[in-house]
């Protein structure tokens, strides 16, 4: 924002990815030799016990709930961001799909690949994920393709709710505070913060959010209402395409310079 454009003033602007804020989520469905396949995702929404799941048409997760419909869902508190970053670029595919080549790479084994530890599910064949606290087993009802071709979106139904106790608030709720997931903003990893309110309580007001150029700028946008300061290996985010640097250097995935 230049000296002369006041707070508030709004461009239009193209943001490579539109993810606001949504939770990480690990979906866990079935190959055909039964082994478990993994994978980290964030297109979720849910509407009473129906879930909206976005998957890559070329991904092994997709494939899987066609042939084999049911899914666990489980949710990575703020510690697991480093394993689901470690499958963020792998693939259960045999072959990589030509849309991946050159960024993904095989990897039969992804809850060995993430450091974490499949447990048996209840009423679905996929397992869930044991260091996740909440974790839903579910059945795919529909999947309906994609505008573009590039995703299909499954409709899931729950069948089972699995809460840690330590989450559980009175009767069956969930204590938000207490879960603390991980949220996917705009290619950076966020956990939640201190509650702003309820639902059905006074909102408190929010300073105008401020123009921030071509691309969003975490730092401005804050994530109010769930977000919070962002964590320190935030830096490590490579802001151009969102890999994890190891040092100094250009990106491994993109080749971008590092951020000044």
């Amino acid at each position: 924002m230049t000296p002369a454009e006041p707070a508030g003033v709004h461009r239009v602007v193209r943001p490579p990815i539109l993810y606001a804020g949504t939770p990480v989520i690990l979906l866990s469905s079935l190959n055909a030799d039964g082994s478990p396949n993994l994978a980290a995702a964030s297109s979720y929404w849910a509407l009473g016990q129906m879930l909206a799941l976005g998957l890559e048409t070329e991904g092994q997760t997709l494939a899987n709930l066609q042939e084999r419909p049911q899914v666990t869902v489980s949710f990575p508190p703020p510690p697991l961001w480093a394993a689901v970053e470690r499958i963020a670029e792998l693939t259960g595919r045999a072959e990589v799909p030509a849309a991946k080549a050159g960024r993904y790479t095989h990897h039969a084994d992804k809850f060995a690949a993430a450091g974490l530890t499949p447990q048996a599910s209840d009423l679905v064949g996929p397992p869930r994920v044991a260091e996740c606290l909440l974790q839903l087993e579910a059945e795919v009802r529909r999947i309906t393709p994609g505008v573009t071709g590039e995703y299909a979106i499954a409709e899931a139904e729950v069948v089972r709710v699995h809460a840690d106790r330590r989450i559980i608030a009175d009767g069956d709720h969930i204590d938000p505070l207490a879960w603390q997931p991980i949220v996917y903003s705009f290619r950076h990893y966020f956990g939640i913060g201190e509650p702003l309110g309820a639902r059905g309580g006074a909102p408190a007001p929010v300073d105008a959010l401020a123009d921030s150029g071509s691309d969003f700028d975490v730092d401005a946008w804050e994530l109010w209402g769930v977000g919070g300061d962002s964590a320190c290996w935030l830096a490590s985010v490579c802001p151009e395409c969102g890999a994890m640097r190891d040092g100094d250097g250009p990106c491994p995935r993109c080749d971008a310079d590092p951020p000044d």
